[in-house]
Order: structure tokens, then C-alpha cells, then sequence
């Protein structure tokens, strides 16, 4: 990928940890957010996850500084002119994502590759909403960014070959296993992954058998580090909801219909870790 500065838009969990690997790939970094709030506790983020490292052992602390040195924080979407990759990592939300680029597309020049870190919207659908559907692909990060090794790279209908291949270049470079999949709802990660929680959500609800011992059966049966439910308070119940919504949706079949009891769990926001309380309590 010619040029190197990444944009990366939306600071929170997904975001911050994308600006994190990018900076350590060597890439300038800027982190974009709506309100200095939101930025300042992204780049705290990204401190800590670099003060571990060096705790640790992994990292020495002049390598520190330096990536922290490669990022930057604005409140300025033009400032993503000087990118030659913008990354999209807001709210998983559709026109929330399609009006973000919209903007973005009026303040970059035509060759900047635009990619979104959606876990289930149409690839397309988002690239439709700009000028550059061929410069439009999905990389899809898995969470936590700085840790997970896997990358799904999502091509729309009209990707562009090199595109596609300056993604997984940019991909590697950041240490990720990039796997290349189509553009259909909830591509390959979402479409096996939220089906599991949605039916312990299913077999939670109608009493089959208790939170522990339904993510029991699963960690011990199954060899799964975390249990669905367990799983689901981490990635957050309103996430896991909008994806089911987006599978029934793009489907059509009512074997993604999302369980009842998650959707009023997230009207009443419990949505896992982030709010406190989900399937599981939490502490402050």
C-alpha cells in the first residue's frame, strides 16, 4: 500500500486497538473520535495495553514511546486526507457507518482505500454510499485487536483486485492472519459465531439448563476458552443483537430470528461487561 498514514475512525475498544497494531506495524496513526472524551480514553487504552507489554516483558520501553509517538488524536475528519488507508471502527449501525463515509469521501483524494471493521454489514451496501466502491473493502479485526491473530478480509461486489491486495499486505504487516471471505451477512466469523449464542440465549431461556452450566458444557465439551454466554457480555449483548438482526434480515430464515430474551435484556441495557451486567455481574 503506497503511503504511510492510517486513519482510523471511532477510538473505542475496536478502534484503539486498530490504531495500537498499525503503529506497531510502523504506520503513522491518526486516531479520530467525536468528542475529546472519547479520543483521550482511546489513547489511555492503547498506553495501558503498552504499559503490559513492557510489565511483561514483550515490549521494551523505547519501543513504547515509539509507537505512542506514531499516533495522534484528532476531532477533524479532514485530517483523513493525509491517509492512504482510512479504517472505519464506529457503532455497528448502518447508516451510521454510510454516512460517515459519505463525509470521508468528500475530503480524500480518490486513491485512498477505504476500510470497514463491520462484523456483519454488506460490504457493498456501505461501498455504495461513496464514490470509490472499488477502493471499498471489509477488515473485519477480531477482539482484542492487539491480541487476536485473525483478520477477515471482506470483498464487496465491486472491490478491486489491488484493493484486495493492498488490505492483505496492510493486514500482514500488522501481524495478522488475513482469510479472504464474500460478502454475505455476518461473512464467515459472524455466521457461525452468533448462531451458538443466540441458541444458549434460546436454551438460558427456556430453563434448558442454568448461565454456568450451559457455558460450562461448552468450555469443557467443547474446548472453547470462554463460554457462549460468558462471550456474550464481552463482545456486548447489543452487538450480538444487531448481528442476529442483520442475519435474519439478509437471510430471510427464522433460524437467525434473534431470542427473545436477548433483545429485552438489551432494551433494559444490560449489555454484558461494558454496562456492568448482562448474563453475568460485573464490577464497576
Amino acid at each position: 500500500m503506497a503511503g504511510e498514514t492510517v486513519f482510523v475512525a471511532g477510538a473505542g475498544q475496536m478502534g484503539s486497538g486498530i490504531a495500537q497494531v498499525a503503529a506497531q506495524a510502523g504506520y503513522e496513526v491518526i486516531l479520530y473520535d467525536v468528542e475529546p472524551r472519547f479520543l483521550e480514553r482511546g489513547l489511555g487504552t492503547i498506553r495501558r495495553n503498552l504499559d503490559r507489554d513492557v510489565e511483561r516483558g514483550r515490549k521494551r520501553a523505547e519501543e513504547r514511546e515509539a509507537v505512542l509517538a506514531r499516533i495522534s488524536g484528532t476531532l477533524e475528519l479532514k485530517d483523513a486526507a493525509a491517509a492512504a488507508l482510512v479504517v472505519e471502527a464506529v457503532v455497528e449501525h448502518a447508516e451510521v457507518k454510510a454516512q460517515l463515509f459519505r463525509d470521508l469521501d468528500a475530503v480524500c483524494p480518490p486513491e485512498t482505500i477505504f476500510a470497514s471493521n463491520t462484523s456483519s454489514i454488506s460490504i457493498t451496501r456501505l461501498a455504495a454510499a461513496t464514490r470509490r466502491p472499488d477502493r471499498f473493502i471489509g477488515m473485519h479485526f477480531m477482539n482484542p485487536v492487539p491480541v487476536m491473530k485473525l483478520l477477515e478480509v471482506i470483498r464487496g461486489q465491486l472491490t478491486s483486485d489491488a484493493t484486495h491486495r493492498a488490505a492483505l499486505e496492510a493486514g500482514a504487516r500488522m501481524g495478522k492472519t488475513c482469510v479472504t471471505v464474500q460478502d454475505y451477512p455476518g461473512f464467515v466469523s459472524n455466521r457461525l459465531l452468533m448462531p451458538m449464542i443466540n441458541e444458549a440465549a434460546y436454551a438460558l431461556m427456556e430453563g434448558v439448563a442454568g448461565r454456568e452450566e450451559i457455558d460450562t458444557v461448552m468450555k469443557l465439551g467443547m474446548n472453547h476458552p470462554m463460554g457462549p454466554l460468558e462471550l456474550a457480555d464481552f463482545i456486548g449483548l447489543d452487538t450480538c443483537l444487531a448481528i442476529m438482526e442483520v442475519l435474519y434480515e439478509g437471510f430471510g430464515d427464522p433460524k437467525y430470528r434473534p431470542c427473545p430474551l436477548l433483545r429485552r435484556m438489551v432494551q433494559a441495557g444490560l449489555l454484558g461487561r461494558k454496562s456492568g451486567r448482562g448474563f453475568y455481574e460485573y464490577g464497576a
